[in-house]
């Protein structure tokens, strides 16, 4: 399962990536998270169902001090998923 998922709020400045990092490791998801320039925050995320939701649910409450107002996600792609660092599980990549 590839999820692509986007989030709004109160998602940069308050550690949010490396939460959504911490969180992904921890339960053994593939993929990448970065921030956007309109104030969001995307992410892609690879594994077997259940981890994958249990992700999409953390990503919903966020880090102390971080508020998600929003939350959009779709089908994800394996091109998208190749955005991440060569060799990384999961990766904090560039802004986009």
């Amino acid at each position: 399962m590839i999820r692509h998922v986007t989030m709004r709020g109160r998602v940069q400045g308050v550690g949010y990536r490396m939460f959504v990092e911490h969180e992904a490791l921890t339960r053994g998801i593939e993929g990448w998270v970065r921030n956007r320039r309109d104030g969001s925050v995307e992410a892609a995320f690879a594994g077997p169902a259940q981890p994958v939701e249990g992700m999409i649910a953390a990503c919903r409450i966020g880090p102390p001090g971080g508020h998600v107002d929003a939350l959009d996600q779709r089908e994800g792609t394996e091109d998208e998923l190749k955005l991440r660092a060569s060799g990384d599980l999961f990766s904090v990549l560039a802004s986009a």
